[in-house]
């Protein structure tokens, strides 16, 4: 005889025993190259009032540092030149870098081998992905698609390069083009972060030993943004901020970047040979908000392929990091922000949804 199950028992409320199936995600690249693709799955559309904003048409030119005048030996020229990266870390938080020493050519063959890694069979690219921010290797699609409510417009590998360096087996020639570009990089990243303390007022080294730059963490994340057959609804990644200290990026040619100046957004166009500068979440806690990381987001269009590779660079993971001592002893100019370990800010800030710097205003000492 059938029975009844009382009100209020599992058995009764079966939707609350069998949780819906996860959703089963493709990469961007596989859903752009469907055939007759016209239009863009609902889980990709962005809301308009919150991430849409026009841009702004100012004519205002991003600040370019020369890298060969930062390391002169030449006291006055690097003087003067440290003056101007502090002004761009304070007006900007982005800057281009020129005379760099990085060769093209290397610039190119990274780009090229990630976009190689992005052409391979898709079960080889799940096949070496982590899940967890710590993984050393990383491939998947959107930000974080296993908490994100909207999916964005991209796909990405990450891949750690320092303390210890780590690199897929394919394409064969990515561990030796990786490893030389991100020795070469990172050169560059300390000798600018270097240039910062002293611009803040803080001994040269200070940053790199109170930080352990000699174990910081590096990364290469490499993003791919195919064509979207409705641009103006997706996003390559919505509004955010970078965690860590510093980080440099170089593109295909393919705009799509936009950085938030004077509050509006402005199109940050690629220029050969160079990086596009950042600083990090970590400048702003340890300058203690007299510079700051600014917003930035990708958009996409509806024609190129748009591939970017940044390399984030941050302090050791065990690392704590608070507002620098001597720019607090300030009278009137107490800590804006708590100290916490880079690695559980890294796993705070890739836990949970991109959401412009709602990571870092967790940290503020309510302010």
């Amino acid at each position: 005889m059938a029975t009844t199950a009382p009100t209020g028992s599992p058995l009764s409320q079966p939707s609350l025993t069998h949780p819906p199936p996860p959703r089963k995600l493709t990469t961007v690249k596989v859903l752009s190259e469907s055939p007759g693709l016209s239009s863009i799955p609902s889980i990709y559309t962005f809301p308009k009032q919150t991430y849409h904003e026009p841009v702004s048409d100012t004519k205002e030119p991003i600040p370019t540092i020369d890298f060969s005048l930062l390391t002169s030996s030449h006291p006055d020229q690097r003087s003067k030149t440290i003056r101007e990266l502090g002004i761009a870390c304070r007006d900007w938080g982005f800057f281009m870098v020129t005379n760099h020493g990085v060769p093209e050519r290397m610039m190119k063959a990274i780009i090229e081998v990630c976009r190689e890694f992005f052409e391979l069979p898709e079960e080889e690219k799940r096949g070496i992905g982590g899940k967890h921010v710590l993984d050393p290797i990383r491939s998947g699609t959107s930000f974080n698609e296993s908490v994100d409510e909207i999916l964005c417009w991209r796909d990405y590998v990450k891949i750690f390069q320092h303390p210890e360096f780590h690199s897929p087996n394919k394409p064969p020639s990515f561990r030796e083009i990786a490893l030389e570009y991100s020795k070469r990089v990172r050169l560059v990243a300390r000798e600018i972060i270097r240039g910062i303390s002293e611009s803040l007022g803080l001994e040269k080294d200070y940053i790199d030993e109170t930080l352990n730059l000699e174990n910081g963490l590096q990364l290469i994340a490499a993003n791919l943004y195919p064509p979207c057959p409705q641009p103006e609804l997706a996003m390559g990644l919505p509004p955010h901020s970078d965690h860590g200290l510093l980080t440099l990026l170089i593109q295909n040619q393919i705009g799509g970047l936009q950085v938030q100046h004077k509050g509006k957004w402005v199109n940050i166009d690629p220029i050969p040979n160079s990086f596009l500068a950042n600083i990090g979440d970590h400048i702003e806690i340890l300058s203690n908000g007299k510079y700051k990381s600014v917003l930035h987001r990708a958009v996409v269009n509806n024609r190129d392929v748009r591939i970017s590779i940044a390399v984030p660079h941050g302090p050791a993971l065990d690392a704590i990091v608070s507002p620098a001592s001597k720019l607090v002893e300030i009278v009137g100019n107490p800590p804006a922000y708590g100290a916490m370990k880079y690695k559980e800010y890294l796993e705070l800030q890739q836990g949970s949804m991109l959401n412009g710097k709602s990571s870092l205003e967790r940290i503020r000492n309510g302010v």
